[in-house]
């Protein structure tokens, strides 16, 4: 996986691209460290030391520790995430929208920016909320959190979470567009990367105090370890559908005849499934943890990450997101009628529909078993290391996530060298007939 990987420094674009990509995660990474005007930090962080193991462990997880610091990346990127999910759910049931994903180019601006709109709203919706029941809250000793609240307290961290969310969308995209790719998932990356060191220097402190066990602690290394494998080999996993070309013959000369395979992943949703799950779990119960009234505090409660209710509702999403990008993302129909057209064929199955059949039938087999190993790897590690009151980040979502990014930006890093060489190999060409 690593083969070529010593050529990087010898290609001056690629080095661009990578440090673009590392500058504009320093420059997320120090906004995580600005706070929210207007908070009591130390009031804050005492209570975030008594909510730990809930919800907001894990959001915070998600935001790279904004959340805990409230700072002006508080929410992180979960409300682009979020407002994702609610255009490509809409494209399927609003022809307008479904147009729209037709027309190229154009189209596609068109939706990205319909996606900004509705990061801004979702993010003055989770905001106002984070605002309101900050006024509320109290640290261990009844300091409030809010030192001034009211109003202007209320518009003012509505306004400073709300573009600092603006600020890592655009941060995001433009690691996709000038950088080596995978803008956000690799902004969520470096959150969980950037808690590791603080982790294992809180896992050593537990061990010397005598609050885990040594035992325990080698445990968890082996669960981790075992864990990270499992995801490497699924993930490098794949399904290869032998395809046949026929023989064509043009003026003179015959083409085709070839036969290759068409490569299809056990896990083709990627990190997408849980990602999507957890933001679609956090929005409301992210909202209830912040509003003092009794009923929002039981649902609140509900979705503990340890909970039964929050594990089923989890693995549920997780499935149904890995059916709906795995839909989203690759269309046996149209993958069909490319191979008919260039005259591909499926030995044994006849072009056309009955190749669209076969490969939707084979695309669904492997989404369920891949969805089954998604579940496993998020909630099992998760469920046992709340037993022993371990931080989240060591939990298997996060592991999904630094090995599956991680791996995703490899190939990219790869499929730049390809390119590279590929060019240079044309331009060599181009010389030697001239």
């Amino acid at each position: 996986m690593l083969k070529g990987m010593e050529n990087i420094g010898s290609i001056p674009e690629l080095q661009r691209k990578i440090g673009w990509t590392f500058f504009l995660l320093f420059v997320y990474r120090i906004g995580i460290h600005v706070p929210t005007p207007g908070i009591d930090g130390q009031a804050l962080a005492a209570f975030f030391t008594q909510a730990k193991g809930t919800l907001l462990g894990m959001f915070d997880m998600f935001a790279g520790g904004g959340l805990r610091r409230l700072s002006v990346f508080s929410l992180g990127i979960m409300p682009y995430i979020s407002a994702s999910i609610i255009i490509e759910l809409l494209a399927m049931v609003v022809p307008a929208l479904e147009k729209l994903k037709k027309e190229g180019e154009a189209g596609h601006r068109k939706i990205v920016a319909y996606t900004r709109y509705g990061t801004i709203l979702l993010s003055v919706i989770q905001s106002f909320g984070i605002a309101v029941g900050l006024e509320s809250m109290q640290g261990p000793a009844g300091e409030m959190v809010v030192m001034f609240p009211g109003w202007g307290f209320r518009l003012l961290t509505v306004i400073t979470l709300t573009s600092g969310t603006a600020f890592i969308m655009w941060i995001g995209e433009q690691i996709t567009e000038r950088g080596i790719g995978n803008g956000i998932s690799l902004i969520i990356f470096a959150g969980i990367v950037a808690r590791m060191p603080a982790a294992i220097i809180n896992s050593i402190r537990l061990i010397k105090t005598g609050e885990m066990s040594l035992f325990v602690m080698l445990a968890i290394i082996i669960m981790m370890m075992a864990v990270f494998a499992f995801i490497v080999f699924v993930e490098m996993g794949q399904r290869r559908i032998p395809i046949q070309y026929a023989k064509r013959v043009v003026g003179r000369k015959m083409y085709g005849g070839q036969s290759t395979h068409l490569p299809l992943k056990v896990n083709t949703a990627g990190v997408i499934p849980p990602i999507f799950a957890s933001s679609i779990i956090m929005f409301p119960a992210t909202i209830a943890n912040f509003i003092d009234i009794p009923i929002m505090k039981k649902i609140s409660a509900l979705f503990v990450p340890s909970t039964i209710t929050y594990n089923v509702i989890y693995v549920a999403l997780i499935f149904v997101f890995c059916y709906f990008y795995t839909a989203v993302t690759f269309k046996p129909d149209d993958v069909a009628d490319n191979l008919k057209k260039y005259g591909g064929y499926v030995p044994g199955i006849r072009p056309g529909k009955k190749t669209a059949e076969y490969l939707d039938r084979i695309l669904t087999r492997l989404t369920f078993w891949g969805a089954v190993y998604v579940s496993l790897v998020c909630v099992l590690p998760m469920i046992f290391i709340s037993k022993f009151n371990v931080p989240f980040y060591f939990g298997g979502t996060a592991l999904l996530i630094v090995v599956g990014v991680g791996i995703d930006t490899i190939q990219q890093i790869q499929s730049h060298l390809i390119v590279r060489n590929y060019d240079g190999l044309i331009k060599k060409g181009g010389r030697g007939r001239s």
